[in-house]
Parts: C-alpha cells; sequence; structure tokens
C-alpha cells in the first residue's frame, strides 16, 4: 500500500516551509489544499481518515469554518501522519512506536544491512526531531496568552461543572505546553509558556485532589512547582507549593501542611503582590485550624485581612479571589473548624455571593450545617447538607462528597 493511500505525508511536503507554517498556525485550508496539490489525497480520503465529513472538508478548505477543537486536530495529525510538534500537539502515540523503516535493496537485491539500515533509521530520527524543534519555535509570549486564556476558561467551567469533565482536556493542554517547553529555542519563549504550564498544572491538581486522586495531584503540584522555576515567577511557584499542602491536609496530616505553607510563605518572603501574600495567610489559617491551633488560626486570618488590598483582583493572578464574600467563606471554614459559633455571620454572609461559585457554595452550605448542628439547629443543618449534598454531586466533587456524608451521619 502507498504511503498516500494510507495516509502518510511524503517528507519532502513534511519539509516545506509554506505547510510548517500551515500546520503551525492551524491553517487547515492550507494544510488540505497542500495535501491534495502535493501528495495527492483528495478531500474525501482526507474526511475518511481525519474521520471528517466530506462537507465539513469542504467547508474547511474554503475558509467557511475553523477548526478550535483539540479532539478534531489530534484526529487530523493522526488520521495524515502529521507529527504532533508540527501541530503544537504532545507528540502522538504513532511517532514513538514506529519501528524503522524496513530495509531496502539496492540494484542487486542485496539487503542493506547493519551500519546502512541503523544510518536510516538515524535520519528518519533526525528528521522527526528537526521537525518538533521546528514547530517548537511557536512557543512565545503570544502562544502562552493563548493557553493561559484556554486555562482560564476551563477554571470557569471547573467552578460551575467540577473536574471530572474538564480534567482530560487540562492534562491534554499540559502535555501541548510540556512538548513545546522541552524543545523551544526560541529567544524569550521558555519563560511565558512556563508561566502558563504553572497554571495548567496548579489547576489541574486542584481538579485532581477534588476528585479524590491524592497522588496524581501531588504529582501535578510538582510539575507546577518545577515550571514556576523555569517561569523565572516566584508569585506562581508560592502558590503552587502552598496549594500542595492541601493534599496533606486531606490525607491527615495537618502539622505537615503548616509546614508547608509555611515554606511558600518564605519563598514569597515581601517579592509578591499583596494578593497572593493574603491568600498565602488564609491557607495558613486554614492549615492550623486543622491541626487545633486555634491563636495561630486567628493571627493568620487578621494577617489576611490586613494584607487583602483594597481592589482584591489582580489581572496577573486570575486563579486567586478573595474579593468580599470569600474571605469571608475562608475565614468561616475555619471558625467552624475550631468549633466557634461566630463561624456562623462569614458563612451567612458568604453564601449569599456564591452564584456560580458551585463547588465553594457546597463547602459553605456543609460549614453551616456544622456550625447550626452544634447550635442544635437540626432540622435546618440538614437542609444544609441535603442541598451541599445536591450541589457536590453536580460538581462531581468526591472530596465534598465525603466531608458532607461525615455531617449527616449527625443530623
Amino acid at each position: 500500500m502507498s504511503d498516500q493511500r494510507e495516509g502518510r505525508l511524503p517528507e519532502r511536503l513534511l519539509g516545506m516551509p509554506e505547510f510548517i507554517q500551515a500546520c503551525k498556525g492551524h491553517d487547515f485550508a492550507a494544510v488540505f489544499s497542500l495535501v491534495k496539490s502535493r501528495a495527492g489525497i483528495y478531500p474525501a480520503q482526507i474526511a475518511r481518515l481525519c474521520e471528517l465529513t466530506p462537507s465539513r472538508v469542504g467547508e474547511i478548505m474554503d475558509r467557511r469554518r475553523r477548526l478550535t477543537q483539540l479532539a478534531v486536530i489530534e484526529r487530523i495529525a493522526d488520521g495524515l501522519r502529521i507529527p504532533g510538534g508540527m501541530l503544537r500537539l504532545a507528540t502522538r502515540p504513532w511517532e514513538t512506536s514506529q519501528r524503522p523503516a524496513a530495509p531496502r535493496r539496492n540494484a542487486s537485491s542485496t539487503v542493506l544491512t547493519g551500519t546502512s539500515a541503523e544510518q536510516l533509521a538515524l535520519d528518519d530520527e533526525a528528521r522527526a526531531f528537526r521537525r518538533q524543534l521546528d514547530a517548537a519555535r511557536s512557543a512565545d509570549s503570544d502562544l502562552a496568552d493563548l493557553f493561559a486564556s484556554q486555562v482560564d476558561m476551563i477554571r470557569r467551567l471547573d467552578r460551575r461543572l467540577g473536574a471530572e469533565p474538564l480534567l482530560p482536556q487540562l492534562r491534554s493542554q499540559i502535555e501541548q505546553m510540556e512538548g513545546l517547553l522541552s524543545h523551544t529555542t526560541a529567544p524569550g519563549g521558555r519563560e511565558p509558556i512556563a508561566a502558563a504550564l504553572t497554571q495548567a498544572a496548579t489547576l489541574a491538581g486542584w481538579q485532581a485532589l477534588d476528585l479524590g486522586r491524592y497522588r496524581e495531584s501531588w504529582q501535578l503540584h510538582e510539575h507546577a512547582r518545577s515550571a514556576a522555576q523555569q517561569s523565572q515567577s516566584v508569585a506562581l511557584l508560592a502558590h503552587a507549593t502552598a496549594q500542595q499542602a492541601y493534599v496533606l491536609l486531606d490525607l491527615g496530616r495537618p502539622a505537615a501542611a503548616v509546614e508547608q505553607v509555611q515554606h511558600a510563605r518564605a519563598l514569597a518572603a515581601g517579592r509578591t503582590p499583596a494578593l497572593l501574600d493574603a491568600w498565602l495567610h488564609a491557607a495558613e489559617a486554614e492549615a492550623h485550624a486543622a491541626a487545633g491551633n486555634a491563636d495561630a488560626c486567628r493571627r493568620s486570618l487578621d494577617a489576611a485581612e490586613r494584607s487583602r488590598p483594597a481592589d482584591p483582583t489582580d489581572p496577573t493572578l486570575p486563579f486567586l479571589f478573595l474579593a468580599g464574600a470569600h474571605l469571608d467563606r475562608w475565614r468561616g471554614n475555619c471558625l467552624a473548624t475550631l468549633g466557634a459559633d461566630e463561624a456562623l455571620r462569614d458563612l451567612t454572609l458568604a453564601l449569599g455571593a456564591m452564584d456560580g461559585f458551585n463547588r465553594a457554595e457546597a463547602g459553605v452550605r456543609c460549614d453551616l450545617a456544622v456550625v447550626l448542628m452544634r447550635r442544635g439547629e437540626i432540622d435546618e443543618a440538614r437542609r444544609q447538607a441535603l442541598r451541599a449534598q445536591d450541589l457536590a454531586t453536580d460538581t462531581h466533587s468526591l472530596r465534598q462528597r465525603r466531608r458532607i456524608e461525615r455531617v449527616l451521619q449527625h443530623v
């Protein structure tokens, strides 16, 4: 079977500057046109190989439709055997599993063996690696901004839908960014990609934790910390380090969690925005509350309030939410953990501002149920816990469901 019938593109096409540029820019109208004119693979065959409809291929070639869905781009890479790096994707499975080409015969029908066969395999590997390096030259601040915007969109969806439907997509983006980061030679391209990768891995680590996947969460935070160091951002490194402490909290190691957050604060050491300083103090307060350190918890809560800027939003820290009710929610959680009835005020104030933060609302209602149960208001405690259970189920939050189930056993 010929390379064209298999959908495998000739090396001369893969090496053409205009084809490389079309792949880099996800210009699939140009990609398909070149595949047709230079490889003899016509639209109907492109559709079959890439699991698209012929009409959709026609719309793409006529520039009446653009492709942005990651899953479709991956199908095109696999169907036409375009190396992942050329399309700003992670290395495709078939790239790493391909065996060296079958040995050729010379004019005398003598099989090439030994050094000749090895050289052929090395030449193929070199060409593939050169393509990855060429594709990685697209790693610049503009591409990093695009990745960061995709991560932010997943973050917004995560608040409403929860982690389960979104984590696979985020993992795929992390693989793409890691592939670019490990191959880029573009001046100034490494730091912005590393910063976007840090945000993606930190969010994925939180999602894995919410789904009860502790080992995966820990490893994702390790990836985030490594990427943060490459990004040369103290703020991103401190945030990823502190958030990793929540794995320790959920595993019943509050003392270790306190040490982890304190280490993150030492990393920050006055070199980060005030908003992150406030967040780090609040995270330390939560760890102290879990450890039963009431006085230290209250001191950290006061420090968080003092550190919080008048405008608690920072475009460089889109993953931090400390506006109004969000710090009230955090304080209420800490005080509820310590068994303080004054938590009721903070939690009630926070509840009215949780619109769109479904998983966070589940946590607030669970904390309310704990406080109400201690006050003897069993019926209202049960009502809050049941509503929290519905929200946790809607967002697939195993972490919240476990907390709520423990509360429901007592109301």
